[in-house]
C-alpha cells in the first residue's frame, strides 16, 4: 500500500523530487507530513561539473567525503541542489587559498555554518557589534 499523493510516488521525473517538506506546525505534530506541491528542480552531475569546472570524479568524491550534498534519482544517477556550485565553488576556494585538505575543509564549514547561524541570531534579536562580521 502506497501512502504518498498520486503525483509524487514513481513520477520518474528528472527534476521532480517527492522529498516531505516539514513545517513549523509540522514540526510539533506526531506524524504529519505534507508534500511539496511544486518540483523542487534538481542538477545532474553534468551540469553541476559544467558550471563549477570540476571533474565528476572529484565531485564524487567531495559527495563520498560529506562536504556536497546530494541524493539519488530513482536511476540511481547523483543529483544535486542549485546551490551546489556555490558549494563548490566554496570548497575551492578554501582548498586554494588557506592549502587545506578536504577533511579540515570539512571542519571549517561546518565552522562557519554555525557562525552564519549565529550572526543571523543576532541579528534577530537587534544586537550586534559595532564591527562588521568577518566571514
Amino acid at each position: 500500500m502506497n501512502d504518498r499523493p498520486a503525483g509524487a510516488a514513481g513520477s520518474g521525473g528528472a527534476g521532480v523530487s517527492a522529498r516531505p517538506v516539514r513545517t513549523g506546525a509540522d514540526l510539533t505534530a506526531s506524524t504529519a507530513v505534507r508534500y511539496a506541491l511544486v518540483p523542487v528542480p534538481r542538477l545532474s552531475l553534468t551540469a553541476v561539473a559544467l558550471s563549477s569546472g570540476l571533474h565528476p570524479d572529484l565531485i564524487r568524491r567531495f559527495v563520498a567525503l560529506g562536504l556536497v550534498d546530494a541524493e539519488r534519482d530513482a536511476a540511481g544517477r547523483l543529483v544535486f541542489d542549485p546551490t551546489a556550485p556555490a558549494v563548490l565553488a566554496r570548497i575551492q576556494r578554501l582548498r586554494t587559498g588557506l592549502c587545506l585538505n578536504y577533511a579540515s575543509i570539512g571542519l571549517v564549514l561546518d565552522l562557519l555554518d554555525r557562525i552564519s547561524l549565529l550572526e543571523a541570531a543576532l541579528r534577530g534579536r537587534g544586537t550586534r557589534s559595532d564591527t562588521p562580521p568577518w566571514t
